[in-house]
């Protein structure tokens, strides 16, 4: 079987290189627990809340929002307040309509 191995040195190691390496000391491993990652407090290091913290604040309370009303309005409660509501905006309807009608009355006769 041939001797596969090159003739000359391989061109892309560096001998000095290798000697640089070998004369390093050696660096002791860390000590104590792994350094943390900064937690993400939501504010800045001057205490203003960051733009990302705020937005998450009004997306949850806009959902918290919708969801309750619309639990609410799936109670018989809430739909007997929706009813309510609707009698006092017709009733509100119809006696503007009787105030217009009053002033347009007067508005002739004059």
């Amino acid at each position: 079987m041939p001797d596969e191995r090159p003739s000359e040195p391989d061109p892309a190691i560096d001998d000095d290189a290798v000697d640089d390496i070998a004369l390093q000391p050696d660096t002791p491993p860390p000590t104590g627990p792994p350094a943390a990652a900064p937690e993400d407090t939501g504010y800045s290091p001057g205490g203003v809340p960051t733009f990302e913290s705020v937005r998450e604040k009004i997306e949850t309370r806009y959902g918290t929002a919708i969801g309750a009303s619309e639990l609410a309005a799936e109670t018989p409660e809430g739909r007997t307040v929706e009813k309510q509501y609707e009698e006092r905006q017709k009733a509100a309807a119809e006696r503007l309509a009787q105030i217009r009608k009053s002033m347009h009355d007067e508005d002739q006769t004059d």
